[in-house]
């Protein structure tokens, strides 16, 4: 099974910037994305696009502010999150689909405001 290993959570500032990493063990998957959860809440879709390319889907919530992409040479893919609000505080849980559906620990991501 593929492993995921998120990084770069943190506290940010509203308005701020921060950009969550998720590096895969191998990669036999075709489409990654990032799902949060906020406290008391569902889990959430965030964003995905295909490793090969091609158009990125976002939620309504982030569409404009958050920017996901992949480093094809490091088996990695990035959430860049940009003008943050307190309302995006969550656990941000990065995942892939193939054969299965596999996710990352998560991370904590928390704007004061």
């Amino acid at each position: 099974q593929v492993q995921l290993v998120e990084s770069g959570g943190g506290l940010v500032q509203a308005g701020g910037s921060l950009r969550l990493s998720c590096a895969a063990s191998e990669r036999t998957f075709n489409i990654m994305g990032w799902f949060r959860q906020a406290p008391g809440k569902e889990r959430e879709f965030v964003a995905r696009m295909y490793w090969s390319g091609g158009n990125a889907y976002y939620a309504d919530s982030v569409k404009g502010r958050f920017t996901i992409s992949r480093d094809n040479a490091k088996n990695t893919m990035h959430l860049q999150m940009n003008s943050r609000k307190p309302e995006d505080t969550a656990v941000y849980y990065c995942y892939v689909d193939y054969s299965t559906r596999a996710w990352g620990q998560g991370t904590q991501v928390t704007v004061s405001s």
